[in-house]
């Protein structure tokens, strides 16, 4: 499903305009002069369309201008200043007839956010499970003979279920739906974007592959081509992953050269790299087989 059609960045002589009208309290131009030096004005979208580039190529960049440009939703805010609302302010684009449900920008940083709070919600789930574990213990030692008084009641009832449990039983009858999270890292990412993506949507995503082994980065790749065919789900992506990069028919727009254009994914520097090492190993891989 393709909503988002096409987007323009500002031309030189735009950007030459705004930097004229700015104002001495700007520290920094940015966005300025990273795009037209690139060569790169206009965008068309296909269902899957990458952005690929290293390290300050400026495909985040892209991604934060059309999520503002689009007031996508986002899970946290990020002020970039007026110079950055005036590059979005003059920006144009083109969307289809048919609107997406919803417009997202999920960074990098959200999954990183997620996974801590995993693992914050394991830690208060470890230490409630400690303490309901050293009270078993103290019920089981303690006679019934103790709780002799109504305002003991309770403590009468725990006594009773510590001498008629076991220990693992007594801890899960008091635990409730507050079970331990077992998956991984890479796994709960994975269940990250699972969770996230939503069908008949619009999807401006940076990295996704932060956090996933090759495995899940696999697994990725085939829940985005799924969502992106049977969901009516288009993602804009920026990533350097091969994996993520093989995706069957994605557009691929390389940052790292000037001028910027699409290619197919084994013309791009990175993923010829892996392809050269691994050739290289070729006769290491052949003894094994």
């Amino acid at each position: 499903m393709i909503y988002l059609k096409s987007f323009d960045l500002l031309s030189d002589e735009t950007e030459y305009q705004i930097i004229c009208a700015k104002r001495n309290i700007h520290e920094t131009l940015y966005p300025l002069k990273i795009f037209p030096d690139k060569a790169l004005e206009h965008l068309t979208f296909e269902p899957v369309t990458m952005l690929y580039g290293g390290n300050g190529s400026g495909k985040t960049t892209v991604l934060q201008i059309i999520a503002s440009k689009l007031q996508a939703s986002k899970r946290s805010s990020v002020v970039f200043g007026d110079l950055f609302d005036q590059y979005v302010s003059c920006c144009r684009y083109q969307m289809a007839y048919q609107k997406p449900e919803a417009v997202k920008l999920i960074l990098s940083d959200d999954v990183f956010d997620y996974l801590l709070d995993v693992r914050a919600i394991n830690s208060g789930v470890h230490r409630r499970k400690e303490q309901l574990s050293e009270e078993y213990r103290s019920y089981k030692n303690t006679p019934a003979s103790r709780y002799t008084t109504l305002g003991q009641y309770e403590a009468l009832k725990n006594k009773v279920d510590a001498n008629r449990l076991t220990e693992s039983k007594y801890i899960r009858s008091r635990m409730g739906n507050n079970t331990l999270t077992q998956a991984s890292n890479g796994e709960s990412a994975l269940n990250f974007w699972v969770t996230e993506i939503e069908e008949n949507s619009l999807y401006l995503i940076d990295e996704p592959e932060n956090s996933l082994s090759a495995q899940n980065q696999i697994k990725l790749k085939q829940f985005i081509e799924d969502s992106a065919r049977f969901f009516n789900c288009q993602f804009i992506i920026a990533t350097h992953s091969p994996f993520l990069l093989s995706i069957s028919d994605a557009k691929i727009y390389d940052l790292d050269e000037t001028p910027v254009l699409p290619k197919r994914w084994t013309e791009l520097k990175n993923v010829r790299l892996y392809y050269d090492f691994f050739m290289e190993k070729r006769e290491e891989f052949e003894k094994e087989a």
